[in-house]
């Protein structure tokens, strides 16, 4: 079904406020593109250089600049901050609550922006990365948390992609200001890119002073009237209306059949399928930053340089404004193709250009200018086939399938692997590309690991991503309990509603068979209200 703005043809309500909701939210996504975007061009300016630097000097020019160890450090802290962050966004998302704990996230975020922009030497700048790298790790868990549970489901796939968006967006923006400032001769070189950041803060931070909390939030805090408010105000629809009450009801219904079977804990996460969903999750993180996409934001500037381009700065914001326009594609492919079928697609492509990136770059010299022309090319056909798909695909599959009693504890430990990821690789990178003792000097090597880990996510989303397209959150449990493999997927339509398996429990306890028992019971009273003229569930 090609994708639109319009929702299904009978459904109650109106979607734009959700969407809206959902749309604003994404914005979080441009302090993390920009945080992480912004530091590529920082440690190419020359005055910040001259003010960093501790004595070291570049063999190649003899000017003052940093070792491989403390780019490492500078770039790899941040990571490090958000790996701690999004462990802890779970705590802090059900403690405070969606909203409230996105603008505490957002507080600890401006504590460290001011810390680096306060900085005039690497021990504070390290610490500012650290904490701004905390708080945006907390809201990288916590936004497709507020996105997946707030969105409407027929086009929440496409919602939660522009939170990739949002990154991207952060991305060219970091680009755009690192490329204005870089050749002042003042700490404005550095300081106006950082400070920037505090504009970012405050939108997000005013933003969700005004908007509702999660119904779903709600309903896990025991608070059906407020979340009875929460979802008017998302579906513009009076509190008493049937469709309200019906989506209420199945979301109420799906919580109290999880809690039926026990309180979940983080090892709960582990056990049965939802360790297979931890670890789908988890993987799929991983491996979005295994393909290599954050080399070319992080050190694309300094590699840019010593492949012999001249002009590193330009290439940079090029390569951010195709991942911007290619992510467009990306949010109607989600809908209109699917999870599985776009995350092969993406991953094939990624892996043919990664591979041709690195013949290229190690065949041809510095000095080869259509080498150099060949090279940008396919790194921006990489970054293409990355941006329509794994972008923002992986947090479209991880908003989605876990069920509420551990969505936030699940969804923050698969972001913590995705930042995990983004450490070890800002870390190892200086020491894998750099030349100098103790480095292993691949240069554009590299694009051979990067290529070989795409060729593995192919392997990857065959066996482990199940189709979600078009399910409710409450459905994809029910798909995750029916459908052993993956590839099996593609067919499934849900039978059971989970107030009729509330119904089925005696004393008030439910029985976890029952999802099985009332499979027939279910269809037959879908048919009987097709026949009598009911609408279905939206």
């Amino acid at each position: 079904m090609p994708l639109t703005l319009r929702p299904p043809p009978g459904t109650p309500g109106k979607a734009w406020p959700a969407i809206v909701v959902g749309l604003f939210v994404a914005f979080g996504g441009i302090l993390y593109g920009y945080d992480t975007g912004t530091i590529g061009g920082i440690l190419a300016m020359r005055f910040w250089l001259n003010q960093f630097s501790t004595g070291y000097r570049d063999p190649a020019t003899g000017l003052p600049a940093i070792t491989a160890q403390q780019s490492s450090e500078i770039v790899s802290l941040l990571s490090a901050g958000t790996f701690f962050g999004a462990l802890t966004a779970a705590p802090t998302a059900d403690f405070f609550g969606r909203r409230v704990g996105l603008m505490v996230s957002t507080l600890v975020f401006t504590f460290g922006v001011i810390l680096q922009t306060a900085a005039t030497e690497i021990p504070l700048f390290i610490a500012g990365r650290f904490f701004a790298g905390y708080g945006v790790g907390m809201i990288s868990a916590q936004i497709p948390l507020y996105q997946s549970e707030t969105a409407p489901k027929w086009i929440r796939g496409t919602i939660v992609g522009c939170y990739q968006l949002a990154i991207t967006i952060g991305l060219l923006l970091a680009s755009i200001v690192d490329h204005s400032t870089k050749d002042r001769n003042d700490t404005g070189s550095y300081r106006i890119p950082i400070a920037v950041q505090f504009a970012w803060a405050i939108i997000l931070f005013g933003g969700m002073l005004i908007l509702p909390d999660t119904p779903r939030m709600w309903i896990k805090r025991g608070n059906p009237e407020k979340a009875a408010k929460s979802l008017s105000k998302l579906r513009r629809l009076d509190i008493d209306h049937p469709a309200l009450v019906e989506e209420l009801a199945e979301i109420t219904a799906n919580h109290e059949y999880e809690l039926s079977l026990g309180k979940a804990t983080y090892l709960d996460c582990f056990k049965g399928t939802l360790g297979k969903r931890l670890a789908t999750g988890c993987l799929l993180q991983a491996l979005q930053q295994l393909t290599g996409v954050n080399f070319i934001f992080y050190y694309g500037t300094s590699f840019f340089t010593n492949s012999g381009i001249s002009n590193s700065f330009i290439v940079s914001m090029i390569t951010s404004a195709v991942n911007v326009g290619s992510t467009f594609p990306g949010l109607y492919l989600v809908e209109a193709w699917g999870r599985r079928p776009l995350l092969l697609f993406g991953a094939a492509g990624m892996a043919i250009s990664q591979f041709i990136v690195a013949g290229v770059g190690t065949g041809a010299g510095t000095t080869d200018l259509v080498a150099q022309k060949a090279l940008i090319a396919f790194v921006c056909i990489y970054i293409f086939f990355f941006a329509c798909s794994w972008g923002p695909c992986a947090w479209v599959v991880t908003g989605e399938i876990f069920p509420l009693k551990v969505r936030a504890k699940s969804l923050s430990m698969t972001t913590a692997s995705n930042w995990l990821l983004n450490w070890a690789i800002a870390y190892a990178t200086p020491y894998m590309v750099d030349s100098g003792p103790g480095n292993a000097n691949l240069q554009a090597k590299v694009f051979f690991i990067w290529g070989g880990f795409c060729f593995i996510c192919i392997f990857f989303v065959w066996a482990m991503i199940y189709e979600t397209k078009g399910l409710s959150l409450e459905q994809v449990d029910e798909l995750y309990a029916k459908v052993g493999k993956a590839w099996q997927s593609k067919g499934f339509v849900p039978t059971v509603s989970f107030q009729d398996v509330q119904e089925v429990g005696e004393g008030g306890n439910v029985r976890q068979s029952s999802l099985t028992d009332l499979e027939n019971t279910a269809m037959r009273k879908k048919s009987v209200q097709h026949e009598e003229g009911f609408p279905e569930k939206y």
